[in-house]
């Protein structure tokens, strides 16, 4: 007998694909929202579900809730570069924010009874007043990224109270993988580290040595959305490790494990620095820890030489 039915919008990225194997693992029902192939989930199509659509198409992702009629919907597509929002701000606004309200609504008209979650960002935050971050913490969004995500969760939570949808959010901040893309700097380090252990290229790039993030494990985040929806009420809830580790730590532990030197191989580029400079965020995850029973578990140093030992593998392949 089937745990649930679950239907999982960006099933092909870093945070679907391993929602999609968690689920599966606990004999659920899997249905994925695509645009075209199942990405980084293509491994599991024998058993997900796939239906054609676009978060800026309402109709399409009506015929994706109605076909698949979830008992939990698991909200984690979208623009997912912060920094390069400001390429497209209407366009990000269309998807993250515009693309959540118009599946809140196929929920609340089709599948009502469903569970919903969003994942939200940090970025909500921009800038905010205090650290670390709660779930009180006001939105003070930096850039289109941050502001559309800051709609999104609003517009979740009016869908909660004005509809009465089981609907959570829970606000993840950052959590990297060896599925994370090269556009995120944890993996454009840890492929580089290996690419230049492994003779592929001579430097790495990089922006802003002394940024500060808060970095946790990705698949330990996608186990946070599913505790929020077993929850016995819908919450808002903030995952994320609590610590704060910079960039130049990151590219130390990634060079070390791949064994080569940052003397000579890193070169600091100001053409990557975002354009709306750097802020530490980091956040409180006290709630989820004490509703939900989540906390982080990978070290920020095991992350990172999983992922470079990941792209050693890949590289000598």
């Amino acid at each position: 007998m089937s745990q649930g039915v679950a239907l999982i919008t960006g099933i092909g990225g870093q945070d679907g694909s391993y929602l999609a194997e968690q689920l599966l693992e606990k004999g659920y029902e899997v249905h994925g929202l695509v645009q075209e192939g199942l990405g980084l989930a293509e491994h599991l199509a024998a058993d997900v579900r796939a239906h054609v659509g676009d978060l800026r198409d309402a109709a399409s992702l009506t015929r994706a809730v109605q076909a698949a009629n979830p008992t939990e919907i698991y909200h984690l597509a979208g623009v997912t570069a912060p920094g390069k929002s400001w390429d497209d701000p209407a366009g990000t606004f269309d998807v993250v924010a515009l693309g959540t309200v118009r599946l809140l609504d196929a929920v609340a008209t089709h599948a009502p009874k469903a569970r919903f979650f969003l994942a939200g960002s940090a970025e909500i935050f921009g800038e905010p007043a205090s650290a670390p971050q709660n779930e009180q913490t006001a939105f003070a969004p930096r850039n289109p990224y941050g502001a559309a995500k800051a709609a999104a969760v609003a517009a979740t939570q009016a869908y909660r109270q004005g509809k009465g949808l089981f609907a959570s959010v829970g606000v993840f901040y950052n959590h990297e993988s060896p599925r994370r893309s090269v556009d995120f700097v944890t993996r454009k380090v840890t492929w580089h580290a290996a690419a230049i252990a492994t003779g592929r290229v001579s430097e790495l790039r990089i922006g802003n040595l002394d940024a500060r993030r808060d970095w946790g494990y990705a698949p330990e985040y996608t186990d946070g959305a599913w505790r929020a929806l077993q929850a016995p009420q819908p919450a808002d809830y903030v995952f994320a490790t609590g610590a704060l580790h910079t960039v130049g730590e990151l590219v130390t532990f990634a060079f070390e494990r791949a064994g080569v030197p940052t003397e000579g191989h890193v070169v600091v580029d100001e053409a990557f620095v975002r354009p709306e400079g750097d802020v530490a965020l980091v956040g409180d995850p006290a709630k989820a820890r004490q509703e939900l029973g989540w906390q982080a578990h990978t070290p920020f140093e095991a992350l990172i030489a999983g992922m470079v030992d990941h792209d050693l593998e890949q590289l000598a392949a």
